[in-house]
């Protein structure tokens, strides 16, 4: 996820001359340039992001596959098609549409805020974004009333992410709490997933699993792919994509380990498909995990805390960029929950 981090940093890109009447009357704007030498062999979207676009790679993709890319003349709905340097891009930016969900008054614990993006603590049980029949109380809906601004179709927040996702850069699970950056509008949008991209950002996380692994500290690297028979669950499946996970054990009790994760990689539910994968799921994962009972041995004051703990042990502690627009160095970190810091001092007695 490549461009200009700098919105009033762009070339001298115009559109071309055969499309500007429709261009102005429908508000769409069409830029072209040649691809530059890097990008000789490249996928299309990603020798796309090799051009200031302000466009995240996800967003060239929905261009892609809507026809709104071409390649000297050719329109190519394949985002995996290589490229070859020197190639004329045309690609039609349409207007944003108007976001379709309410802003909501849902308190937010907010770490940083500036005119550029917003850092949160987002706490258990909410939802990023509106999706699968879900369109309240989620993050955005709630981040649509804080940022509101009448005069931004988004509603104060980038446009990247499309009607569904504004300001949204990344995504932390329903059942996992912890730090979220979102952005205020597309020059930091793209600074952001940039960083997300390379993975130039520090993210720690720190989880309950089941099991002691072994070694203590290790690195776990298996593809993530869709699970071929059950479609809402990840798996490490071959053909997946490159996904790696370091982690080491902070705290070992009787049955259970605390530790702490590092990714290499940002697949979706990577950290629970991999500890799954090596035979230690997550604590209170429903999805990848299997029930876990007390040892009858165990005080009741840890049995109880155990029995109060009703999500999956994961909390995203630690969150580190480059300010997309200033250049600041910026780090955030926050504790778990209650319930999870009661769970690990209620361990700590056993």
């Amino acid at each position: 996820m490549s461009g200009s981090s700098d919105a009033d940093d762009l070339p001298p890109w115009e559109a071309d001359e055969d499309d500007a009447q429709s261009a102005e009357s429908s508000d769409v704007r069409v830029v072209s340039a040649p691809l530059p030498p890097a990008a000789q062999g490249l996928r299309l979207d990603k020798a796309l992001l090799l051009l200031p676009l302000e466009l995240s790679r996800a967003a060239l993709q929905r261009l892609i596959t809507q026809g709104r890319v071409a390649l000297n003349g050719q329109t190519i709905t394949s985002a995996s098609h290589k490229v070859q340097a020197g190639q004329h891009a045309r690609v039609e930016l349409p207007p944003p549409e108007p976001c379709r969900f309410e802003p909501e008054a849902i308190p937010l614990d907010v770490l940083y805020e500036d005119d550029d993006l917003i850092v949160i603590n987002k706490p258990v049980g909410m939802v990023t974004h509106p999706g699968a029949g879900i369109n309240q109380g989620t993050l955005v809906n709630a981040l649509l009333h804080h940022c509101g601004a009448p005069d931004n179709p988004y509603g104060g927040l980038s446009g990247i992410g499309g009607t569904v996702r504004p300001g949204i850069v990344h995504r932390l699970d329903k059942e996992t709490s912890g730090v979220m950056v979102a952005a205020k509008h597309d020059a930091a949008h793209v600074g952001l997933a940039k960083q997300f991209e390379q993975r130039t950002l520090t993210r720690f996380y720190v989880a309950i699993v089941q099991g002691a692994p072994q070694p203590a500290r290790g690195r776990v690297e298996a593809p993530i792919g869709r699970h071929p028979v059950q479609r809402k669950k990840m798996a490490v499946v071959a053909g997946g994509k490159f996904a790696a996970t370091r982690y080491k054990t902070l705290k070992a009790w009787e049955r259970l380990s605390l530790i702490q994760c590092k990714l290499e990689s940002g697949r979706t539910h990577q950290i629970r498909v991999h500890m799954a994968h090596i035979g230690h799921p997550l604590l209170g994962d429903s999805l990848y995990g299997r029930p876990f009972h007390a040892p009858k041995a165990w005080p009741d004051a840890s049995r109880e805390a155990l029995e109060a703990f009703a999500h999956q042990a994961l909390h995203a502690a630690v969150l580190g960029f480059t300010h997309p627009i200033s250049r600041e160095a910026l780090r955030f970190e926050t504790p778990p929950p209650a319930d999870f810091l009661a769970l690990i001092r209620a361990l700590d007695n056993l």
